[in-house]
């Protein structure tokens, strides 16, 4: 489903982070980068830093004179590759597992240029030359041509797609994805505010695991939902499980839809449902957006997976079909 640094193709393993700071390094080691500025550039958490290193052998860090792990830019360059692989679906076991030219051969496949139409071309243009007020109004006037459910589907996401894999070659600075991101951001938030107020069913929750910090899959899902006459609820990224468990509670929601990054851990993913779904009133349904979880679901009653954005609406369709009671 669909963020440390938001890249907009990683909000959507969905589903999709709203943030990164630009990497920063020690002034006792020039050229190395602390743990906490390699999250920020990488998006990885730094509990998945700790965990790759021990299981996988990579990174491998040195230590500055307080011990503390200190990463050389070319390590910090593979991981933004892996992360920008499993965004794409690839569990990190196969890609840590692959040989130098399958990996090489993954990233190639990776960086096809998509077919991307002509109007989607020329707003990664604007967004390169920073002309914010000229991508804002192509925004708004692609949004009226397509629809808010197109929109999404077949341009918002692909563009995303596209902005993420630009950045990766290196071709579109932090200030550019933020910029983008914002403008994503505001053009959805005023049009889903401009629907039609009423009382639709069913009712939708949207938020993401505590440590997961990419939100922007969420606004997605809830442009659709709400398009489709859903009442959607934002609480926006990192709720903790507890205030997760009582909001539906109290509110009577009948969905928990939560997204998942392709760098959230699948075992901690599945851990949190377990916990969330046992303790939710009956009936209660959870949509958890992530193509890594889509992929090896875990069994847990009440939850149902959702592999791409377009599978929120065949949820929101089952719904329909056979409410619970």
């Amino acid at each position: 489903m669909p963020s440390s640094r938001l890249s907009p193709r990683r909000e959507l393993a969905t589903a999709t982070g709203d943030q990164r700071s630009s990497a920063e390094t020690r002034p006792d080691a020039p050229g190395l980068l602390s743990i906490a500025a390699v999250e920020r550039d990488t998006g990885l958490l730094k509990d998945t830093l700790r965990v790759w290193e021990k299981r996988y052998g990579f990174p491998q860090p040195l230590r500055d004179a307080n011990g503390e792990r200190i990463y050389p830019r070319e390590q910090v360059e593979r991981l933004r590759q892996i992360r920008r692989l499993m965004d794409q679906g690839h569990r990190p076991g196969k890609l840590f597992a692959a040989s130098p030219t399958d990996f090489a051969a993954l990233l190639v496949q990776s960086d096809a240029p998509a077919a991307l139409p002509a109007e989607a071309q020329r707003m990664l243009g604007l967004l390169q030359a920073s002309a914010a007020d000229a991508l804002r109004s192509a925004l708004q006037e692609r949004l009226q041509t397509l629809g808010l459910e197109d929109f999404v589907l077949h341009f918002a996401i692909p563009l995303s797609i596209a902005i993420g894999a630009a950045w990766a070659r290196g071709e579109m600075e932090v200030a550019h994805e933020h910029l983008y991101t914002e403008q994503m951001q505001n053009l959805l938030r005023a049009t889903i505010n401009a629907l039609p107020i009423r009382a639709g069913s069913p009712r939708v929750l949207l938020t993401t695991f505590p440590n997961e910090l990419h939100s922007l899959g969420l606004l997605f899902a809830q442009a659709l939902l709400a398009s489709h006459g859903a009442a959607c609820t934002s609480l926006g990224a990192q709720t903790p499980l507890e205030d997760i468990r009582k909001t539906a509670q109290n509110g009577g929601f009948d969905v928990i839809l939560l997204s998942f990054s392709g760098a959230f851990p699948a075992r901690a993913a599945f851990s949190g449902l377990r916990i969330l779904a046992a303790d939710l009133a009956p009936g209660t349904q959870i949509w958890a957006g992530g193509r890594h979880l889509a992929d090896k679901p875990a069994v847990i009653d009440g939850v149902r997976y959702l592999a791409g954005m377009a599978d929120t609406l065949l949820a929101l369709q089952d719904w329909h079909a056979t409410p619970p009671s």
